[in-house]
C-alpha cells in the first residue's frame, strides 16, 4: 500500500463513521411497529426523577390531563414558558426538551409523552451529569404540574383567577 492510499482509506473510514453517528443520532426515541417506547428508565442515581420509575427514590405522579387536544397544547405551552428550557424534538404525544441552569448552563432532560386515550402524560427529568441534583428535577416535575393545574389542563383542576 502506497502512502498515497492511506489518506483515502481514513477519509472513508472517516466518512462512514459521521454517517453511523447522523444515523444514530436520528434515532434519538426508538420506536417499535411505529408505536413510541415508554420513556428511558432512570439511571441508578438520585438526579433523575420518572412517573415510571418503580421505586419511590425516583418516581412522580404522572399528570392526568383533561381536554383532548388543548390539554396537550397546555403541556406544550407550559415546558415552552419554563425559564431557560428549550424543546428540541417534537413529535404528536411527544416532547423532548432541554432545561439548562442558571449559571454553570449544566443541560437537563425533560420529557413528557402523552398516552393513546389522551388522560395521561407521563413524565421524566433527568440530569446529564453528576450523581446528585439537589431535588431540582423533582422540583422541576412539580412546577410543571402546577403550572397545568393553573391553566386547568389537569383533570380536576380548575384555572388560576385573573
Amino acid at each position: 500500500m502506497s502512502q498515497g492510499d492511506r489518506p483515502r482509506i481514513a477519509s472513508s473510514q472517516i466518512a462512514i463513521g459521521l454517517v453511523m453517528l447522523v444515523a444514530l443520532g436520528c434515532a434519538s426515541h426508538p420506536t417499535t411497529e411505529g408505536k413510541a417506547m415508554p420513556l428511558a428508565p432512570c439511571p441508578n442515581r438520585p438526579n433523575c426523577v420518572s412517573s415510571l420509575a418503580p421505586d419511590d427514590d425516583h418516581r412522580v405522579a404522572p399528570y392526568a390531563i383533561s381536554g383532548g387536544a388543548k390539554g396537550w397544547a397546555a403541556v406544550r405551552d407550559a415546558v415552552a414558558a419554563m425559564p431557560r428550557t428549550t424543546i428540541v424534538e417534537e413529535r404528536p404525544n411527544y416532547l423532548h426538551a432541554e432545561c439548562r441552569s442558571r449559571i454553570i448552563r449544566f443541560v437537563d432532560d425533560l420529557e413528557v409523552e402523552r398516552n393513546a386515550a389522551g388522560d395521561r402524560v407521563d413524565v421524566r427529568s433527568a440530569s446529564r451529569l453528576g450523581y446528585g441534583d439537589m431535588g431540582v428535577n423533582r422540583a422541576r416535575v412539580e412546577s410543571l404540574r402546577e403550572a397545568l393545574a393553573a391553566a386547568g389542563a389537569l383533570a380536576g383542576a380548575r384555572p388560576a383567577a385573573r
